[in-house]
């Protein structure tokens, strides 16, 4: 069959068009979920305080629409010490923003709605711009890559990336972070790229000067980009030399891409010294890079966000650079230093995790180049034997099938905590469409009791009916219950000794009630157990009580399950802290067992 590849894209991206208008139409989503909320939404400040409000200084608009959108807790700037707010984000995005940002300015003059820049128009209209870029980055890799590969594995590769890697969730869903419309800008500054070195224009000169400009005024990491046009296709010294040359008969060509670059960058610098009177600010405040000790093996493998966890099927990518080396000798020098380079840069960056994110979506943007090694291996697996084939096809569609269920438990299943997954989390949820509400104590602990017990004990018990501080709210049970509150941070520590015998657990067990619910995840209550040799933590055990109060005014018995360290310990120590929120939880009926294992 000729052109599979061309019918490999209509797939995906028939497939990328139903998720995003039947399963999960993202631009209707309420307050923090809508297309315009979180980082998004600091990306975009600058356009309604261009275009609409003429407050670039001060952005008083934004907090009047968090309040009435709902669209996060904070807006997504800083109080510089000048005393405006600068916006934490470079403007980049904001950049790709305008088109769509000025139709959904139009749609809601014609149709009715406020023209307010945060109205249902601007969330539909920044959505489809951001799917229409996603396509655009998909189909211009495929031309690319039929440069190199054969068509057949063109077709396998735009599969993979598309549906088999978080590409997907970050074009389907959360198009309007930076994610995929950078993924396009690589895509364009290879094409580019390419096309200069076959035959060096003023025009292609040009506009691999804006799209490094542009890249790094989006991320200013992504600085990185430059390095695509000045490696690519170096092998050899031989390569370089010649390479060199050519620049020398070029340079008046090259001192245009430089000029232009900067110029794209001198944006930002113009914007910073507009507010706050300085020509650089560090908007990230507190957050920045651990150069020497990047988080590599987290960023990897770890639960909560690894790289390979969420995206497994990007090991072919990681094993195709020895099929690329052969294959493609003049590119894997090039494409392994940029992914080496890009994906340290990643890992460096302290909240490596990247907040509520599937797998290492910082990634995404670099995934034109990974495409290289990726074509390599699937190449050199159509040559193998059909039962390697077989077997990697197989892997192919396990590891797809895989991301639509991660994708699921993301959106509708729920199963899948961003940001927060741990091992025993993980593995206790895999390929399930539900599981038991305590499920969810494993992303604090990964102590699980599952069998029969045998030997209980009461060791502690207190109904908090003489608790020396009045309820401030009707109590759950009695005339009195025990309560954790924004002046009340911590309970009283109740003390236990050890308990001997064949003890092997320990189940603290009360009765919670949420007059309003906390939902904040850094900011919910805890019910914890500590084990102390003197002034020694042996072991502490915890869990958020907030994941299982499900909304305002939920009341639930809930209970905490603690091994009993192996190491010496002298006493337990049961106590609740709010975790500096300000909303009151009520406590009641509180007891402590021990037990073992029938």
């Amino acid at each position: 069959m000729k052109n599979i590849s061309r019918y490999s894209f209509f797939l995906c991206a028939v497939v990328i068009l139903l998720a995003a208008f039947l399963y999960y139409p993202k631009w209707k989503q309420p307050y923090t979920e809508a297309t315009i909320s979180w980082d998004v939404s600091g990306y975009y400040l600058y356009l309604p305080a261009v275009f609409i409000y003429g407050d670039l200084k001060e952005l008083a608009f934004a907090d009047s629409m968090l309040t009435k959108y709902g669209y996060g807790s904070e807006v997504g700037a800083i109080r510089h010490p000048g005393g405006n707010r600068v916006i934490k984000y470079s403007s980049g995005q904001a950049l790709q923003f305008l088109p769509w940002f000025l139709l959904g300015h139009l749609g809601a003059r014609v149709f009715g709605y406020p023209p307010d820049g945060f109205s249902p128009p601007y969330q539909f209209a920044i959505s489809m711009g951001s799917l229409l870029i996603a396509l655009l980055g998909l189909w211009l890799l495929r031309n690319i890559l039929l440069r190199y590969f054969p068509d057949r594995v063109v077709a396998v590769v735009l599969l993979l990336i598309a549906l088999g890697t978080n590409y997907f969730e970050y074009s389907a869903f959360h198009g309007a972070l930076t994610h995929n419309g950078l993924f396009t800008l690589y895509t364009l500054l290879l094409y580019c790229t390419i096309r200069f070195y076959e035959k060096p224009g003023w025009l292609f000169a040009a506009t691999i000067g804006l799209l490094v400009g542009w890249a790094a005024l989006t991320r200013p990491t992504d600085i990185v980009s430059a390095l695509i046009p000045l490696a690519w296709g170096l092998n050899s010294r031989a390569a370089l030399r010649e390479r060199l040359r050519l620049w020398r008969l070029h340079l008046p060509k090259l001192a245009l891409a430089v000029a232009l670059a900067i110029a794209v960058g001198f944006i930002q610098l113009a914007y910073w010294k507009y507010v706050s009177g300085d020509w650089l600010v560090y908007s990230y405040q507190d957050q920045g890079f651990s150069w020497l000790r990047p988080h590599v093996l987290n960023g990897l493998f770890s639960y909560r966000a690894g790289w390979l966890v969420y995206s497994p099927v990007m090991v072919f990518a990681v094993l195709g650079f020895l099929p690329l080396a052969k294959q493609h000798h003049a590119l894997v020098r090039p494409v392994l230093v940029f992914c080496l380079l890009y994906a340290y840069i990643t890992f460096a960056w302290d909240i490596w995790w990247y907040g509520g994110s599937i797998g290492q979506r910082a990634l995404i943007q670099s995934y034109p180049i990974w495409a290289f090694p990726l074509a390599a291996f699937v190449e050199w697996l159509f040559r193998q034997k059909r039962v390697y084939g077989v077997a990697g096809a197989g892997l192919a569609i396990l590891f797809v099938a895989y991301n639509f269920w991660l994708t699921h438990q993301a959106h509708h299943g729920g199963l899948f905590k961003a940001g927060e997954m741990t091992k025993a989390y993980f593995w206790k949820i895999l390929g399930k469409l539900e599981v038991e509400d305590d499920a969810v104590k494993l992303l604090d602990t990964k102590r699980e009791f599952t069998g029969t017990r045998a030997h209980v004990r009461l060791l502690y018990t207190n109904d908090f009916e003489s608790d020396t501080l009045p309820c401030p709210v009707a109590a759950i049970d009695g005339a009195n219950s025990m309560f954790i509150n924004g002046e009340r941070q911590y309970s009283p520590a109740f003390e236990l000794n050890p308990p001997g015998g064949d003890a092997q657990w320990l189940r603290v067990r009360a009765t919670f009630h949420a007059p309003q619910k906390e939902w904040e995840f850094w900011r919910l209550p805890q019910l914890i157990v500590r084990y102390s040799n003197g002034e020694t933590v042996v072991q502490e055990d915890m869990i958020r009580l907030g994941r299982l109060l499900p909304h305002d005014g939920a009341t639930r018995v809930i209970f905490l399950d603690s091994r009993l360290p192996r190491t010496a310990y002298e006493r337990i120590q049961v106590f609740f802290w709010n975790a500096n929120s300000a909303k009151t939880l009520l406590i009641d009926n509180l007891t402590v067992e021990s037990f073992s294992e029938k």
